[in-house]
């Protein structure tokens, strides 16, 4: 199975690999999600170790239980071969109602297929208002290719 682009990455065949990242993942769809991975692949997401597609699989089940109406903006932080990092926020809340917003760091390292071999993230979260979301569901055509995530 290969999933396109594949290493080594430019800047422009990585801007595309984490813009294909950001849809999959604002679908909320653990299944399509999973597939981005290698069956032996690795995570450290907080503080949280996973190995291989089905731990990621039941992860991604528990964390989009969790944090409803998710919505998520990836930007490229760098680029090197088979690695990419990567800087984000999404914006969800809880079973409260509480609003989130979380911001955060991954380290990405693809095989050859172009399939995800190790992420690392790590994720800080910070309570918001309803009036102060900016992360409305995904991102539409007019912000393609915009890569600026204010910091507050």
């Amino acid at each position: 199975m290969s999933r396109p682009p594949v290493p080594p990455f430019t800047e422009e065949s990585a801007r595309v690999k984490v813009q294909a990242a950001e849809d999959a993942w604002n679908t909320c769809d653990p299944d399509r999600v999973a597939l981005a991975y290698t069956e032996d692949s690795v995570w450290r997401n907080r503080g949280e170790f996973l190995t291989g597609r089905a731990e990621i699989r039941e992860f991604l089940s528990r964390k989009w239980a969790r944090e409803r109406d998710y919505a998520l903006r990836k930007e490229l932080w760098g680029v090197l071969g088979d690695r990419i990092a990567v800087r984000f926020q999404y914006e969800s809340r809880d079973s409260s109602g509480q609003w989130w917003r979380s911001y955060g760091n991954e380290q990405w390292e693809f095989d050859a297929s172009g399939l995800m071999r190790r992420r690392e993230a790590s994720i800080n979260d910070v309570p918001i208002t309803e009036a102060e979301r900016r992360i409305f569901g995904p991102r539409g055509d007019d912000e393609r290719g915009v890569d600026v995530l204010p910091l507050r």
